[in-house]
């Protein structure tokens, strides 16, 4: 497994991060039903470290906090400190969160000392904003991320779902008054949804911020053939919500992979995420059984050629935003 450094940051990830959205107790009102308990955490996280895959990505709403508790779990048990990096999120305030906590950064410091003691560490390696808050200014969050990483809390700062100009707006604030910056961005992208690409992986090319993009499989579009489904495929309607609409149009891209795959001799996982690794720093790949690991372990063998390249991406027409970024948008 490859490696390489967040940021400007002297920590050091592999080169694909287990996504832990899927681990977790399921509740009644949770938004993904198909979520795993503490003992197949283990087993998938330990196949992930025995695979070289040593970055894991978690947040404070997954599964209402679950997710942390397993993943902090099962990594105490598994693995050295030091072998593993983890990420975590706070979550933009919600309309009960501004009443419970008036001022921006004392919510995220509540957060924060949250995450900590559900993962049962002392310090994130990696702490996201985990969309634009557009209720608490920009100054009160980063101030209160700074001081978190000044208090030895947190290693580095990172952004999920926001556009370039946000991005590059807070930084410029960060850096014009001694504060630790965005360091990592978390965005939407995969071969069959590539905006990113219009600015803001140019943006973060030039300013050394790293991408660690989510959905890399397109919620597992990108690694089944035509006909092929599964449990997820079928139950996760916030999935639906993101792809159903451009099904047809993606349908072509989807066949390429499954044409590329036969070539290679190798899983169409495997073409999606070797795509992407010629694009970002560490592409965030989920797993919900520990065979799931052998995909991202094969993309980081797997070089396309460039006429490959361009022959997976010839098909791709404009995406609307949809999701997170879609709902921050309204």
């Amino acid at each position: 497994m490859q490696h390489a450094k967040l940021g400007r940051t002297d920590i050091e990830v592999s080169r694909f991060c287990l996504g832990c959205m899927g681990f977790g107790e399921v509740r009644e009102g949770a938004l993904h039903t198909w979520t795993l308990g503490p003992d197949d955490t283990r087993a998938i996280i330990s196949q992930a470290l025995n695979s070289g895959i040593k970055f894991f990505d978690t947040a404070m709403a997954y599964s209402f906090g679950t997710s942390e508790e397993y993943v902090g779990a099962s990594l105490r048990s598994l693995a050295r400190r030091d072998d593993y990096v983890v990420a975590t999120k706070v979550s933009a305030r919600t309309p009960q969160m501004m009443e419970a906590y008036p001022d921006g950064k004392a919510y995220v410091t509540a957060m924060l000392d949250a995450s900590l003691a559900r993962l049962g560490l002392d310090t994130i390696d990696l702490y996201y904003l985990h969309s634009w808050d557009y209720h608490t200014p920009i100054a009160d969050i980063m101030e209160a991320m700074n001081d978190a990483v000044v208090a030895g809390k947190v290693r580095a700062l990172g952004i999920s779902n926001c556009h370039p100009y946000q991005l590059a707006k807070a930084n410029a604030l960060a850096e014009s008054r001694g504060w630790a910056r965005f360091e990592v961005i978390q965005s939407h992208m995969n071969l069959i949804f590539r905006e990113d690409e219009r600015e803001l992986l140019q943006l973060c090319a030039e300013d050394q911020i790293s991408t660690v993009p989510y959905s890399s499989l397109a919620a597992g579009r990108l690694s089944r053939r035509p006909g092929e489904t599964s449990k997820r495929l079928e139950q996760d309607k916030y999935a639906k919500g993101k792809y159903d609409a451009t099904a047809e149009q993606d349908a072509t891209i989807i066949e390429r992979v499954a044409e590329l795959a036969d070539k290679h001799e190798t899983s169409m996982t495997a073409v999606s995420l070797a795509w992407l690794l010629t694009k970002v720093t560490s592409p965030v790949v989920g797993a919900t059984k520990p065979h799931h690991i052998e995909g991202p372990v094969a993309a980081a063998d797997l070089t396309l050629t460039p006429d490959e390249i361009a022959y997976l991406e010839e098909p791709y027409v404009p995406h609307a935003l949809v999701g997170v970024m879609a709902q921050n948008r309204a």
